[in-house]
């Protein structure tokens, strides 16, 4: 992975918000979806598709390609838009989001659409998923990286820790588990729904490097992947704290959104403040 440069930071900062301005479109166009998570996961998305992942987008099978897996198979709307940008399929195709007959379904589906490793929709799937493709990955004794994407609220299910205890066990150093630590899911947040925390403390104790940042902030993140990469004797899991909804201030932090597309004067007000944004970042 190259060195992240202030140009380069500056670029992958525009793409985040061109993508959250592409997702407000998307949800307006289907009439459903959901806003928060796809927002607030704008910059770990450009990040990864723009500067962290070995990948291409004309060749979308390459064997040596690294795996990106979305658990949280709901946020796929800024998944399909990074996706887009960088070449995998046209933008203009954004626009058929949950229609009947479109590649970009409500939620990922491999077989549809190029580019996409598994199929999610049901929680609590996507790390054991990923695991296997690492696993894999270790047999072969190939050199990809396996990502996985998970939500806090799917932390909820039994599922997930019994592939964290697996890959713990297994000490499958080429994972790395992405948290999306959002705090809400769609009844309330997290800590009133089922508690999580501590969870750095739970992911410690079931043998992962852990670490905490800004999922909001591009440099942070960059530089967590690169430590991931660094540790050769067990999982990594970031634990990226991120505000849901950001960009669009009447959805930031409010779990209502977690499940929700903005009709058309919301989408109006959404694009507004992002390209308010989008004007901030380029002038700095």
């Amino acid at each position: 992975m190259e060195i992240l440069s202030e140009e380069k930071l500056k670029d992958l900062e525009l793409k985040a918000n061109q993508a959250r301005q592409l997702v407000i479109e998307m949800l307006l166009e289907a009439g459903s979806g959901h806003s928060a998570g796809s927002l607030g996961m704008a910059d770990i998305f450009s990040a990864f598709y723009f500067h962290i992942l070995k990948h291409d987008p004309k060749n979308p099978a390459w064997p040596d390609r690294d795996r990106l897996i979305l658990s949280n198979g709901h946020i796929c709307p800024i998944r399909y838009a990074t996706m887009a940008l960088s070449g995998y399929f046209p933008v203009e195709e954004l626009k058929t989001l949950r229609k009947l007959g479109s590649r970009l379904q409500g939620h990922p589906h491999r077989t549809s659409l190029p580019g996409l490793e598994t199929t999610s929709g049901p929680l609590g799937e996507g790390l054991s998923q990923g695991i296997g493709i690492a696993l894999a990955g270790k047999l072969d004794k190939k050199d990809y990286q396996v990502y996985v994407l998970t939500s806090d609220g799917e932390h909820e299910e039994g599922n997930t820790w019994e592939a964290a205890m697996f890959a713990g066990k297994n000490k499958l150093s080429n994972l790395t588990q992405v948290i999306d630590r959002n705090n809400i899911q769609i009844d309330g947040t997290t800590e009133d729904v089922m508690p999580l925390e501590p969870l750095k403390a739970k992911y410690e104790a079931f043998n992962w490097h852990v670490l905490e940042i800004d999922g909001n902030n591009i440099r942070q993140f960059v530089d967590a992947i690169g430590q991931a990469h660094s540790i050769t004797e067990k999982p990594t899991v970031i634990i990226a704290d991120t505000i849901p909804g950001m960009g669009v201030s009447f959805m930031e932090k409010n779990f209502v959104w977690h499940g929700k597309a903005p009709n058309a004067e919301e989408a109006k007000k959404a694009m507004e403040e992002l390209r308010t944004l989008q004007g901030r970042i380029e002038q700095e």
